[in-house]
């Protein structure tokens, strides 16, 4: 799939790893729409970029939200051939806490409804625009990048929500991409491992250059933009599909 020309959707895509990868999509001469959240900086990084991108506040768990980030970018800037989903959360509780009191139902409930009930709205009301729209020279019509985590492989003291919905997210992309498979259309996960976003830029630099030197190599925090440069490399590769990809330095995370 050239990325030149085309039109493309980044939910989550106003920080972090999804405003790096709307960046890098601009860059390579994509036209892209960016969902992310009312209060989220999305409206800036569209100024920023100009012409090449445009701002859809919403929220991924909402079909409405959804549906008006797609009919935008299809109406701004053509036939929607790219979907990147990084809109996501985390949370770190216990099952039980040290005073007896078990893991709350409703943020288990939460996290799993923006990461994995999210991405999936994302990419059923996508999907649902690219099998409408006319294949390429070589059949395709689009291609769907979605991000898991390392922590669905080896989740962490804390984690068993976040851990349960990028496990599930890896756990849809296969069969996904099969189901698009006969319309054109590609899947593809990406499970980063430990990188400098927002979540952990709150953090002490001691205690993220600690982060950094559990990574075997490069020991340091990944870069979004080498989780852009991935999502682009899955999108212009045509034999990519079904396939999750750890981008960790070879990192496996420890128990805590």
């Amino acid at each position: 799939m050239r990325i030149a020309g085309s039109a493309a959707l980044v939910t989550g895509g106003a920080s972090g790893l999804g405003a790096a990868t709307t960046r890098e999509l601009v860059r390579r001469g994509a036209r892209v729409a960016v969902l992310d959240l009312p209060a989220s900086p999305g409206a800036r990084l569209a100024a920023e970029l100009g012409a090449a991108a445009r701002f859809v506040p919403g929220d991924v768990t909402s079909e409405a939200d959804v549906q008006a980030a797609v009919d935008a970018a299809a109406a701004a800037f053509g036939a929607l051939r790219i979907l990147v989903c990084c809109a996501g959360i985390g949370t770190a509780r216990r099952i039980v806490e040290k005073d007896g009191t078990p893991h709350d139902l409703a943020s288990f409930r939460r996290t799993v409804e923006v990461n994995l009930f999210g991405t999936f709205n994302a990419i059923r009301l996508a999907a649902s625009r690219m099998v409408a729209g006319d294949a390429n020279e070589e059949g395709e019509r689009g291609v769907v990048v979605v991000t898991a985590s390392v922590a669905a492989f080896e989740g962490q003291v804390g984690q068993a929500a976040y851990s349960a919905s990028k496990g599930a997210i890896v756990g849809m992309t296969l069969p996904i991409a099969r189901d698009l498979a006969r319309h054109g259309v590609r899947v593809c996960a990406i499970a980063p491992g430990l990188f400098d976003t927002p979540l952990l830029a709150g953090l002490p630099e001691e205690a993220r250059r600690s982060l950094g030197l559990q990574i075997p190599f490069p020991s340091r925090l990944g870069r979004p933009e080498e989780f852009a440069r991935l999502a682009c490399e899955i999108v212009e590769n045509a034999m990519l599909n079904g396939e999750t990809i750890r981008l960790d330095g070879a990192i496996r995370m420890a128990p805590r």
